[in-house]
């Protein structure tokens, strides 16, 4: 009689958890794009004020920031299914009352805003929350895949709603909202099935969450990798930024037309979702250091070309070379976060890095707008690049990002990551 056991694991395409988490999660994150185009086109109609318009967006991105770090300490500390179920709860009782306010004839910007606020602070929780929850629903050795897969997801769902979002509104004022509600219904109906393996949680009183917060940012800054490796993606994503915007500029004062620039930023998104499928191809061939490495390199001889490029499709092309690098190297960065971070710390991880990032997305923009004031177009993408190019010698003489180790597979979780039995 044979005994022998696949002790293989299920592939990603059979794992009910993860299937579910990444269907409820492209559904949502379809609504959050749409709703970011949305937005300011309804305020505008309304009120005729783009400051209105851009408070709405503001109030979107400051929530997240200022929420970030507590929202790291608390999906540690509270049950992480709990927290992501909530939150798309929240966001769709926010759209749904936007959608009653519309229907009624009675939506103001106060309430707009407070629509915003709530999806921003829903954000800033559930990220952190769910990056904290993948490594419990796959296999270690499988994660690298699930995090190039589901940064896959977040390049298509904003693929489709930018384009959905401007059409949506088109047809009727109420429906992109309309539409977001539905998106977060059936993103909290899925998540009502997800079963997650059970963690220990210790309870502690409120007044200890910001001992928590600063213990995570504390770790974070301990671990040497994880120190260089947000320095750098702070001051990459501060420059590109910068240089995207100045770009956008660029072709407005060139006189390309307004169709070939939206495609110029559509081809942006069509990049990083082929380098998305590609990175878990290129995340084994290639080695972590040449990945992390190559990608700042590769932005550094791009960027000083759209000086000299007048068409809108040719740059849309550009843009799509250099977002096809990034996603293999952000899936080896992710993968060696994870499995290096404790489960306990895993949430405040995603904060402090979600943080990080995210000051330096809202900083490159003001940065290119500075820029475009003070110096000729193509002078600021040079300044731009010179930032881009500095970053890219840092990290190649950065001895830690040189000998960058390829993630490991620990042993010890692979059991808990695939065990049903324990699942809640």
């Amino acid at each position: 009689m044979n005994t022998s056991t696949d002790t293989r694991p299920v592939p990603l395409s059979r794992n009910r958890n993860y299937q579910l988490l990444w269907v409820s999660q492209a559904s949502a994150e379809l609504g959050v794009n749409i709703t970011t185009i949305a937005f300011p086109l309804l305020v505008l109609a309304l009120t005729g004020s783009p400051s209105a318009a851009s408070l709405v967006l503001v109030t979107m991105s400051a929530a997240r920031l200022v929420v970030g770090l507590p929202a790291g300490a608390l999906a540690d500390r509270w049950n992480r299914k709990a927290v992501m179920v909530l939150c798309e709860a929240a966001q769709a009782v926010a759209a749904g009352s936007l959608v009653l306010a519309l229907w009624w004839d009675v939506a103001t910007v106060p309430h707009m805003v407070a629509v915003a606020a709530v999806i921003g602070v829903a954000a800033a929780l559930f990220e952190p929350a769910e990056e904290a929850t993948l490594p419990n629903l796959v296999p270690a050795e499988q994660l690298g895949t699930a995090v190039s897969i589901n940064a896959a997801r977040g390049y298509l769902a904003q693929l489709l709603g930018t384009a959905a979002g401007g059409f949506l509104f088109a047809v009727g004022r109420v429906v992109p909202f309309l539409v977001d509600l539905i998106s977060h219904t059936v993103a909290f109906l899925g998540l009502l099935f997800l079963r997650i393996p059970k963690q220990e949680r210790k309870s502690a009183p409120v007044g200890q969450l910001g001992s928590e917060i600063v213990t995570g940012v504390r770790w974070v800054w301990q671990q040497r990798p994880l120190r260089t490796m947000a320095l750098c993606a702070v001051l990459l994503n501060l420059f590109f930024t910068a240089f995207y915007l100045v770009v956008i500029i660029l072709a407005q004062t060139r006189n390309v037309p307004a169709g070939e620039i939206g495609v110029m930023a559509s081809l942006l998104g069509v990049g990083g979702l082929l380098g998305a499928l590609a990175a878990p191809l290129l995340h084994r061939l290639i080695s972590p250091a040449v990945s992390i490495i190559g990608v700042f390199w590769v932005l550094t001889l791009l960027t000083p070309l759209t000086i000299w490029i007048d068409s809108g499709y040719l740059m849309g092309l550009l843009f799509a070379g250099m977002a096809f690098t990034l996603p293999a190297a952000n899936t080896t960065i992710s993968t060696y976060q994870l499995l290096l971070t404790p489960d306990e710390l895993r949430g405040r991880l995603g904060g402090v890095m979600g943080v990080a990032t995210g000051v330096a997305g809202t900083a490159g923009p003001a940065l290119g707008g500075v820029l475009m004031e003070l110096l000729p177009a193509t002078t600021a993408v040079l300044v731009c690049t010179g930032g881009i190019a500095l970053t890219a010698l840092l990290v190649t003489l950065s001895p830690t990002l040189r000998n960058f180790p390829r993630p490991t597979v620990p042993v010890e979780e692979h059991g808990a990551t695939t065990t049903e039995e324990r699942a809640s």
